[in-house]
Formats: structure tokens, sequence, C-alpha cells
């Protein structure tokens, strides 16, 4: 009685001891329950396509950013070109007013000063006025020299520089009338300047006539030469002239005069700039009266 009485007592207290000998079996000897979801083969998560280090909006981000970057420096050059050629073509205009605005001054000045009519002939006997130093086209300038064919090196030197002159001046598509007047007609036949411009540039005209003739033209153009007295009939003698080239327009006015320190590069240059600066009269009074007419005056 007493052994049944302790033992109800210990199943009370260890509830456990209350199961079932059966239900202790292992898991392995339980049949195992089937479980379709876990049998299944798990589903492969796509790949990402993000950078690394990026999300999606921040590739987008940077391909825009570099877009606008290229952009950036399209505009940039673009800008320094079209900059760097409106610059050039500025200061080309400016320069052209600039010598514009000379020219204008020397015609202005140079109309009663130097120039005008004058009555010669060429090595052909052909009458050759002031008329002729104008070019229909208002293309051709004019360059005079003033010289004697009996001049032992002065002369011979100058005419071989406005040869190369005009040879630069042919490379610059700039066209003259290249001119040699005779200081010294009394020995200054139409043959004889002939004969001696044939050592020189094949496009020089020679000009002679009468004394007075040649007096007028020098006088016109201020040019100073002057010859001994009672030279007689044979007798060598030098004439003492002035030295420059003068250079006139198209429309045969005088607008700037050539040294002889001057060098023929610098020269033909110098004449470039004046073919280049120079607007026939036409157009010229036309801009003057337009909207930048202050420009031209």
């Amino acid at each position: 009685m007493l052994r049944s009485t302790l033992r109800q007592s210990r199943l009370i207290r260890n509830p456990r001891l209350l199961r079932p000998f059966s239900s202790s079996l292992t898991k392995f000897q339980q049949s195992p329950k089937s479980n379709s979801q876990d049998e299944a083969e798990p589903k492969r998560r796509p790949l990402s396509r993000v950078a690394i280090g990026g999300s999606k909006d921040s590739l987008k981000q940077f391909n825009k950013g570099s877009g606008l970057e290229f952009a950036t420096w399209k505009a940039v050059v673009i800008l320094l070109v079209f900059g760097g050629i409106g610059t050039y073509f500025f200061q080309k205009e400016k320069t052209r007013l600039q010598r514009h605005k000379e020219m204008e001054q020397n015609r202005k000045v140079g109309t009663p000063l130097i120039g005008g009519p004058f009555n010669l002939i060429d090595t052909k006997g052909n009458p050759f006025t002031e008329k002729d130093l104008v070019d229909p086209k208002g293309k051709k300038f004019s360059i005079l020299y003033f010289g004697f064919t009996h001049c032992p090196d002065v002369c011979p030197e100058e005419l071989d520089k406005l040869g190369e002159m005009l040879n630069i001046l042919k490379k610059n598509n700039v066209e003259m009338q290249p001119i040699f007047i005779t200081c010294d007609p009394n020995r200054d036949t139409p043959q004889v300047v002939d004969t001696y411009l044939q050592d020189f540039h094949p496009d020089i005209i020679g000009l002679t006539g009468e004394y007075d003739e040649v007096k007028n033209a020098c006088k016109k153009y201020r040019v100073y030469f002057s010859t001994p007295p009672d030279v007689k009939p044979g007798q060598d003698y030098l004439v003492d002239h002035s030295i420059f080239f003068y250079v006139l327009d198209p429309e045969g006015n005088f607008v700037d005069v050539i040294g002889r320190e001057a060098l023929a590069p610098e020269s033909a240059e110098k004449i470039t700039q004046l073919s280049e600066a120079y607007i026939p009269k036409a157009e010229r009074e036309a801009k003057e009266n337009g909207i930048f007419g202050f420009l031209y005056k």
C-alpha cells in the first residue's frame, strides 16, 4: 500500500513518466512527412544589372552627366573656333579701315599737292596722260618712278627693286601699272628709254616727252630734278633728282610714297595692304552715307 502511494506521488511530480513508451521512439523510426514546397527546386534570382558601387539611378545620372560634360566641351570648342575667326576678321577689317582712312587723308591732302594733268608719250610714241592712270575696272594701282637712263647706280638699283616688288605683288594678286618717267628728255628719246628698260621688268612702261612737258609732270608730283647749266651737245652729265616711288590708287589719286631705304618685300607688303584697303568711289560714297558711315570718315 505504501509502495503504491509513493509511486503515484513520483508520477505526479514527473509528468514525463506518464507518456507511453511507444512515444519515445526516435525520429529515425518514424515515417517521414512529405513537404512539396520543400522538395521543389528553389527559384534563381535574376542577376543584377546595377553597376558595382551604384544604383540604376546613379548610373543614369552618370551617363547623363557624361553627355552634358561632352556637350559643354563641344560648345566651348565651337565658341573658341568662331571667336578666333571673328577676332581675325575683326582685326583684319580694323586694319583695313585704318588703311582706308590713311588713304582718304592722303587723297584729300595729296590731290591739290601731288598729281595732276600731264602730257607725255610712251616708248612707242603713243600719248600718255594722267587719264591713263585710271583703271576702269577699279583694280589696278599705279606706281611712278622718276629717273634717267644715264644714271650710274641709283636708278638701276631702284628699278631692280621695282621688279622684285612687282613679282611679289603678282603672287599677292595685286594688279600694278609700273611707270618710269625720265627727268632727262634731251637724251632719253622713246627709243633710248625702250632699250634701257629691256634690262628690267618687262611690265615697266617708259615715258618721255618734250622738256617742258617732262618738267610739268615732275612739278605735278613734286619731283625735284636739276641738270648742269650750259651743257654742250654730246657732253656727259648727271641729273640730280628725287628718289621716290609714288603709289596711286585705281582712280589715279596719290595715296602713298615709298622711299629709297624701304626694301622690296616691305614695300610690296605696304602696297598689298593699300590694295586690300581700297574701296571704289561709288562703294565708298554709299558706305559713308550708310548707317555705319562714321567708320569710313
